[in-house]
């Protein structure tokens, strides 16, 4: 029997071609090229191949985010196996690299560890790690704590001690900001990276003037955080780079155009009684089967049940 199905055809098809360890140095080139690395929120496979065909340079999951699309809040809720297995899914649906939100390591240091052996086997390029204590909440609301800064160490060293691929990266975020203060969060930064962070995500600082004192104090890539209705001017990505940061992470912003939508949609379903008003608002079939490469599945099929059975006329 023989089959013509072809190996560019079906390469890529199921999951990325690139390997998690070339998605993990182009993750590492990309904070070193000068250029702003925006990585908007993926809630789902789908969301991550949409980012990458408008042409961003990373892909995001945010624990918040999961939580949200799980119906819970974002206080610690979720397990390091729905991470690693939701930001997996969205690691390999692309060519992308793929930071993920972990949270404070699910426990201690040893958790802590784990959970960087988790998502390296789960194909992430990347993990943050912050400082709060558990129960956690969303960075950007009031009633948070952080643990010392010596535990905080710990942590991060637990992680760089498990880390197998040396180009799997390593943030550490400081909650610090909104509660002792722009200086304590710069000096906890600073012992991050002593303690082996390869980049420092920046959370709820307030506006720009305060992005450039964190970028002057601090020498290794940072991360900007540019969610809605959160602590933070929004900045443009003009801003971002013009203050020196390396990075730009967009959350939750496709899971609140999403949920926004539906929202609207399901209350003009329940009052109109049909939907038809709402298809200039949809995402086409053909875009979704564009995305979806579903003429490559199709020709992929195709290929692999035309074939002959040698000796069959005999």
């Amino acid at each position: 029997m023989t089959s013509t199905a072809s190996t560019s055809t079906v390469s890529g098809l199921f999951s990325s071609s690139t390997t998690a360890s070339a998605k993990r140095q182009a993750l590492r080139a990309g904070l070193d090229s000068g250029t702003l690395q925006r990585w908007p929120g993926a809630f789902s496979p789908l969301v991550a191949k949409l980012i990458a065909d408008i042409g961003f340079e990373g892909v995001y999951v945010s624990g918040a985010v999961l939580s949200a699309d799980l119906g819970l809040p974002d206080i610690g809720l979720t397990t390091l196996s729905e991470v690693a297995d939701r930001g997996g899914s969205i690691a390999r649906a692309t060519e992308l690299p793929t930071l993920v939100d972990a949270d404070t390591g699910f426990g201690e240091p040893m958790s802590a560890a784990r959970t960087v052996a988790a998502l390296e086997d789960a194909g992430l390029a990347g993990c943050h790690l912050e400082d709060q204590v558990n129960p956690k909440r969303c960075g950007h609301l009031d009633g948070k704590d952080v643990v010392s800064v010596g535990d905080m160490v710990k942590r991060l060293g637990a992680a760089v001690a498990a880390r197998r691929d040396s180009d799997f990266v390593i943030c550490a975020r400081t909650d610090a900001r909104a509660i002792e203060g722009l200086d304590a969060a710069i000096d906890r930064a600073k012992a991050y990276v002593d303690a082996g962070a390869d980049l420092i995500f920046t959370e709820a600082l307030r506006d720009l003037g305060e992005f450039e004192r964190f970028r002057n104090a601090v020498d290794v890539p940072l991360l900007a955080n540019m969610t809605e209705f959160g602590k933070s001017d929004l900045l443009t990505a003009e801003q971002l780079t013009s203050v020196g940061y390396n990075a730009v992470i967009y959350p939750v912003t496709t899971l609140r155009l999403a949920m926004g939508a539906v929202d609207r949609g399901l209350r003009e379903i329940s009052s109109q009684g049909t939907q038809s008003g709402l298809l200039d608002d949809m995402q086409h079939r053909s875009r979704l089967y564009e995305l979806l490469r579903y003429a490559d599945y199709n020709e992929f099929d195709s290929d692999l049940f035309d074939f002959t059975i040698e000796g069959a006329s005999q």
